[in-house]
């Protein structure tokens, strides 16, 4: 979405920035709806590409004077998919204990609504502090730079699995 809106690497701080300032209902975007706990936001960037495509041939201008509320109804999209899932798994474990991480635990507005959604629901919710709110591919990345260092090598033909049964 930030590389379609124009906005610098990475996108989510600027989105989340600018988001602040916009309406979260000014846009209508798709929600994701997959069964059980798994999602896509495949279809909720298709519907914002061409929901931005049909403005754009109305207003050549339609971005630069809506970005914030592009941007907010953006977020809002993504949080309330994220929240389906979150409320879904409650409901379904019974769990009391939800923990956020990751690039995306750095954005204010699901930060706060987690908090918020807690609070009423009687939720603990662990957000980590600002600073420790890092990309999990930079995270790889590390351990990946630590484990060379160790002498851990493996051959190139190796691929990853992303679902490995112990």
């Amino acid at each position: 979405a930030a590389k379609i809106l124009g906005l610098p690497y990475p996108g989510g701080p600027h989105i989340d920035r600018l988001a602040k300032n916009g309406d979260p209902k000014a846009l209508k975007f798709a929600r994701p709806n997959l069964a059980n706990y798994d999602f896509s936001f495949s279809g909720l960037k298709t519907s914002f590409l061409y929901t931005l495509q049909t403005k754009m041939k109305e207003d050549d201008a339609f971005i630069a004077d809506n970005l914030p509320d592009i941007c907010a109804s953006y977020q809002s999209a993504l949080i309330d998919a994220l929240m389906i899932k979150v409320k879904k798994a409650v409901k379904d474990t019974g769990i009391q204990n939800v923990a956020i991480a990751g690039g995306v635990s750095a954005n204010s507005e699901l930060r706060n609504t987690l908090k918020k959604w807690g609070h009423i629901n009687g939720i603990s919710i662990f957000v980590p502090p600002f600073e420790y709110t890092t990309d999990n591919a930079a995270m790889i990345g590390v351990a990946g730079y630590f484990n060379f260092l160790a002498g851990e090598k493996t051959s190139l033909s190796t691929s990853a699995k992303a679902k490995i049964k112990f």
